[in-house]
């Protein structure tokens, strides 16, 4: 068993500890290890340390209390937490969208730290939104080596590189995992517009 899928089984295991035990100790290690990725997938998200905070608490509270609708078999852990993440952020984003006009903190004591969103950033995260909508059955039909390296590449926010070491894998192979995984998503999307 290779170290990626020690890993992924890793998380699908503290999962199950956490669904059917309550388990404290498996969701701290879960909260350790996704937090920081969650977070960095909410900066580039929103680009406000706020928001991809609030992000983050509410998917991990999601995970905990949604523990046991985990199923294995439709994708690894890694694959079910971003997900719940992007449904956080598209809940958040409704919410944003419902209350333009109501003043937050951000607005009031803006020092020049939280960079604001333009309105075609904000057009451009809809359009990731939907198109993220698209992917995600694709997604998790891809073989594990090819979705475990668009994971570590676009939701990570991994470079190449660090996804060559992080899985003991030639930069080549990386390249050419996240090749042919972009090449069956592009078909996938063709054939459901057919």
């Amino acid at each position: 068993m290779s170290t990626s899928e020690n890993t992924s089984s890793q998380w699908e295991d503290a999962l199950t500890f956490v669904a059917l035990q309550r388990d404290q100790h498996a969701y701290a290690e879960l909260f350790s290890h996704f937090a920081p990725r969650l977070k960095a997938f909410g900066m580039k998200m929103f680009g406000n340390e706020q928001q991809a905070l609030e992000m983050v608490q509410d998917t991990m509270l999601n995970v905990w209390k949604k523990a046991v609708l985990f199923d294995a078999t439709r994708g690894c852990a890694s694959t079910w937490i971003f997900t719940i993440a992007r449904n956080v952020r598209f809940d958040m984003l409704r919410k944003k969208q419902s209350r333009k006009d109501d003043i937050c903190a951000d607005d009031l004591w803006l020092d020049g730290e939280y960079p604001e969103m333009e309105a075609d950033d904000n057009a451009a995260v809809w359009d990731s939104h939907l198109l993220m909508d698209k992917l995600l059955p694709h997604f998790d039909k891809l073989p594990p080596a090819q979705r475990e390296v668009i994971e570590k590449v676009y939701l990570q926010e991994k470079s190449h590189q660090e996804v060559s070491d992080e899985l003991a894998i030639p930069l080549g192979t990386v390249k050419s995992r996240l090749r042919l995984a972009l090449d069956r998503l592009r078909e996938a999307l063709d054939g459901a517009r057919n």
